[in-house]
């Protein structure tokens, strides 16, 4: 599947745009600034090794000075042979079988405590099998927003300003918000569904080619509105990690396009 590019969300995003409750989605939009980091920092582009297994867990070599948190993935390989150049013969790398994936549960001094999740087919992991997490960009989809309070915002805009915000990052690779809601629809499938179905988070994941979703919730909290963000894993459907705050305040960013984007100064 190729993907338009992003480029041109920013004139997608106006023309989504009605005066009826934008001032809710700017509000989100400024929250996720403030929340975007914890998202990037929950994908270091790390690497190790598997120390011991005990039934569906695994003890990982890394810790939390290697940017290890709870409700990371980690894919875990096993190397094969090595594959060689065709005319001088020399080793340029070893194949690699995908055996399943690490979701980090406990962190410990010397080792990170992990539940594996096998591939279907593959064989069982095995101390000396490899860990990581790729520094390749991070491909994600990012669900429709849902509102759970009762303002009855327009928050069509969301996605598409979310998308943009992880974009800039550099880090994620962002599937196109209109293509993510159309699919979503053909298959009936609503945005708070991926938090609780693992079979539709793996099976839309696989079709918009993503291995993860971000899911936007607005709750109401004792008269406060929050951003709730959750990462669900597009390979197994488990929710990973959420990050919640209250909704930012946007006096003095009202004539910022975007409110990651630096505040005019005349």
């Amino acid at each position: 599947m190729r993907w338009p590019r992003l480029a041109a969300l920013p004139l997608l995003v106006l023309a989504l745009s009605t005066p009826v409750g934008a001032g809710t989605a700017d509000r989100v939009g400024a929250t996720f600034g403030l929340l975007i980091q914890d998202v990037v920092a929950a994908f270091p582009p790390v690497e190790g090794l598997v120390v011991q297994v005990d039934g569906d867990r695994v003890f990982l070599d890394l810790t939390e000075k290697n940017g290890v948190l709870p409700g990371q993935e980690f894919s875990v390989f096993r190397k094969g042979e090595v594959f060689r150049h065709p005319i001088n013969g020399r080793p340029l790398g070893r194949y690699e079988d995908v055996l399943g994936y690490a979701q980090i549960l406990r962190l410990h001094p010397q080792y990170s405590e992990a539940l594996f999740v096998p591939a279907d087919g593959k064989p069982p992991v095995q101390p000396e099998d490899g860990i990581r997490i790729t520094k390749g960009r991070i491909r994600v989809a990012v669900a429709p927003a849902t509102d759970l309070t009762k303002a009855n915002a327009d928050l069509r805009r969301v996605p598409f300003m979310l998308a943009h915000a992880l974009e800039l990052t550099k880090r994620f690779q962002v599937a196109d918000p209109a293509t993510v809601q159309e699919h979503l629809l053909s298959q009936k499938t609503r945005s708070e569904e991926l938090l609780v179905s693992p079979g539709k988070a793996r099976t839309s994941g696989k079709t918009l080619e993503v291995t993860g979703w971000l899911v936007p919730v607005l709750i109401e909290r004792r008269g406060v509105t929050y951003l709730d963000v959750t990462w669900v894993s597009a390979v197994t459907g488990t929710a990973l990690f959420s990050r919640r705050a209250a909704l930012s305040r946007t006096e003095g960013t009202a004539e910022q396009r975007f409110p990651w984007e630096p505040l005019p100064t005349d």
